[in-house]
């Protein structure tokens, strides 16, 4: 089935449950168990070969520039406990005809799905794939950012499991991206323009900082998008001033303050939004801020 969006003409009134529901919130569920399962197979705890050691170490803490150090990696546990939260509450019979989840229903599944084709193409030491696969995750968790950032949820419990969830997922995958990509670029030595990997993770982060900035406007501060940016960020410059591995002072400097920048952007735009509604200043960018009272 097509993931809708929440602008379709034909979708159902709200309370109206449909068979599409049903299935909607099935396909979530399946989903979320597919996704932890293979990650937990795939981790090399009981089968499977840890991603660090995937396809020679290309996906190393220290195989480029721009990768996080190893803790950094522990955010998954966060976003996998969310993700098998937010299939819960989806599920419940409240929430079935909820119009957020129609909206994202079936891109959160496929966003879980696609997780868990990245894991078994690294398995399988298929790193352009996986490439190819992360960047179409990154596609579709940034259509589900569109989504929720422009509808208000309807209480604090359901930003957090939600929103919460799927923009901390967005913002690690983001940075993973980067990774990912500058990995498979050093798995083949292809260096475009002969630029070196200290000057190409000065502008791949220059652009992560950028990207940081964006989603702080779009999404009128969101906390958890930043949050998980940043901490990828930082790890990233902490890997980079490790003795022990890949040392790289132009790409710590760059990664610290692409986090910088994030945080920053994202608390002004809160700021500014809170204070406009504080004030009663009911323009149309402050009525649709509003939200950001609980949205995370």
């Amino acid at each position: 089935m097509t993931p809708s969006s929440s602008g379709s003409s034909s979708a159902p009134p709200p309370g109206a449950r449909t068979g599409g529901d049903l299935v909607r919130v099935a396909a979530v569920a399946v989903s979320s168990v597919v996704a932890v399962v293979v990650s937990f197979l795939g981790s090399g705890a009981a089968v499977g070969t840890p991603v660090s050691e995937t396809a020679g170490g290309a996906l190393s803490a220290d195989a480029t520039a721009v990768a996080p150090g190893g803790p950094a990696f522990s955010i998954w546990s966060l976003i996998y406990l969310g993700l098998l939260a937010l299939a819960a509450w989806q599920a419940l019979p409240a929430h079935r005809t909820d119009p957020r989840q129609r909206a994202v229903g079936w891109w959160i599944a496929t966003s879980m799905l696609l997780n868990a084709a990245w894991i078994t193409a690294v398995q399988f030491d298929q790193v352009w794939l996986s490439v190819v696969v992360i960047v179409a995750l990154l596609a579709v968790l940034l259509r589900v950012f569109v989504e929720l950032a422009h509808a208000r949820p309807e209480n604090r419990l359901e930003a957090v499991v939600v929103d919460g969830t799927m923009f901390l997922y967005l913002g690690w995958v983001t940075v993973a991206t980067v990774a990912n990509t500058a990995a498979a670029l050093r798995y083949d030595d292809i260096d475009p323009f002969g630029w070196g990997a200290d000057v190409w993770a000065i502008v791949v982060l220059a652009v992560v900082a950028a990207i940081g900035v964006l989603l702080a406007v779009a999404g009128r501060g969101r906390l958890a998008v930043a949050a998980a940016l940043t901490w990828g960020l930082v790890w990233i410059a902490v890997a980079r001033t490790d003795e022990a591995g890949l040392v790289s002072t132009p790409a710590a400097v760059s990664a610290a303050t692409a986090a910088v920048i994030t945080v920053a952007a994202t608390l002004t735009v809160r700021l500014r939004d809170t204070t406009a509604v504080r004030s009663g200043q009911r323009s149309s960018w402050s009525r649709r801020a509003s939200s950001a009272n609980i949205a995370l």
